[in-house]
């Protein structure tokens, strides 16, 4: 690769690359790397754009490089198909990129011995490429899936869930940037200051009705980087996500507990609507996330959370809890548009694991739930396995409980990560 390659293609090759050939997730994989170029925030919201659309997109984009290239794909070495990715998802799928710079870079990021091939194939994508895309069928799952770069099996599970347009729109939903949102931690800040401060920056928050701590940006923005974001003023988190705490309605002074509790999201915003009084006790089992999760409450300033590292379906207290949130381990099929590598890390198989996982933690939890108390049960998943029907599972067996609410957020409806919620009440 030289150094005629501009820095922000440099970067997403290498974010792709190492979600190829080193199983790298791909949202660490492209912050390692941006941050090793310094990427200045116009060519890192480039850079991400092409690695995540190079990602989510494989299999439209392959489907459309198999037709305008000279050799099968089977034949096309890995770390030339990633660059073919790369410049065909600027041709087809991202307006503003002149032709003639995708077709050159592409040329640039791929060993000599290869760029008369390359540069046939780029030349061909350009002139057909996007006809070939717009035409490919969708009138089955499988044909859809190909046309909106999905596994079969997901988009054979919502066209049979849900109908083929409402299919269709979370499948098209998926393939878009994903929401920018900050929860803005009142323990340590006010959201209009917060607000007057990102105004400042020409990041162009804006708040939202019913959700006071909740900003989304009109642009990619990256918090991590960012003071307010060191000194515990805000942290990244969608709407959908944010929902899921305001489920649980948390009051000063109750006991609460998050059984599944790492990164610390839910945990931490909890402990900001009891505005610091009570417990959130927080449950992870994993010791490097439950250190993660002890982090982020630190830079939070949430001091009444606890982090106990402990087994879901095997933890005990002395005492019941107030309120009880389940946010268990699942597909997380909600929030493919920010995880790009995640529709390709799944199986059904696993979803069915999941489930049977989901009902013991729920049934621990249920347990762990006073008489009277609150039981909320959550996933970032659209999966009927792992949220209706788990939640149905309990009713079953154990008619003390009830379903209070139930309520999910789509991205193809609702702009945000895709969430189930389900209110349930310890009769």
């Amino acid at each position: 690769m030289t150094s005629r390659l501009t820095p922000a293609r440099r970067v997403a090759l290498a974010t792709v690359r190492r979600v190829t050939e080193d199983d790298a997730y791909a949202d660490r994989a492209f912050r390692a790397e941006a941050d090793r170029d310094a990427l200045d925030p116009r060519e890192r919201s480039f850079a991400q754009a092409l690695a995540y659309g190079a990602i989510q997109r494989r299999r439209t984009l392959d489907a459309v490089l198999e037709r305008v290239s000279s050799r099968p794909l089977g034949e096309v070495d890995s770390e030339v198909l990633d660059a073919l990715r790369v410049g065909a998802v600027q041709l087809i799928h991202m307006d503003g990129v002149p032709v003639r710079a995708a077709v050159d870079q592409t040329v640039e990021s791929v060993p000599r011995k290869a760029s008369g091939f390359v540069n046939a194939v780029m030349r061909r994508a350009a002139r057909e490429g996007p006809g070939i895309a717009a035409a490919l069928p969708q009138d089955t799952p499988e044909a859809a899936a190909v046309a909106h770069s999905h596994p079969d099996w997901i988009a054979r599970m919502w066209w049979d869930q849900f109908g083929r347009e409402e299919a269709l729109a979370l499948m098209r939903a998926d393939n878009e940037p994903a929401e920018s949102a900050l929860r803005v931690n009142t323990l340590k800040a006010d959201p209009a200051a917060v607000a007057a401060q990102l105004a400042e920056e020409g990041v162009d928050p804006k708040p939202v009705p019913g959700l006071a701590e909740a900003l989304v940006l009109g642009m990619p923005w990256d918090a991590h980087g960012s003071q307010l974001f060191a000194g515990g003023a805000l942290t990244p988190q969608s709407r959908g996500s944010m929902g899921v705490a305001r489920a649980v309605d948390p009051q000063p002074g109750e006991r609460v507990l998050d059984l599944c509790a790492a990164p610390g999201g839910k945990a931490t915003h909890l402990a900001a609507l009891m505005e610091g009084e009570g417990s959130v006790t927080a449950v992870e089992r994993s010791p490097a996330r439950a250190r993660e999760l002890d982090q982020n409450r630190r830079r939070l300033g949430a001091g009444a959370v606890h982090v106990i590292e402990a087994d879901a379906r095997t933890f005990e207290d002395p005492e019941p809890f107030d309120r009880v949130l389940l946010d268990p381990p699942c597909s997380a099929l909600g929030t493919l548009q920010a995880r790009p590598d995640a529709r390709w890390r799944r199986d059904p198989a696993a979803v069915g694991e999941l489930a049977g996982i989901q009902a013991a933690m729920l049934a621990r939890a249920a347990a762990l739930t006073r008489v009277g108390g609150l039981l909320v049960y959550s996933t970032c998943t659209i999966s009927p396995r792992e949220n209706e029907e788990v939640i149905q599972g309990l009713l079953g067996r154990d008619l003390a409980w009830a379903l209070e609410a139930e309520r999910a957020t789509f991205p193809s409806r609702d702009g945000t990560d895709g969430f189930y919620v389900a209110c349930l009440r310890n009769n």
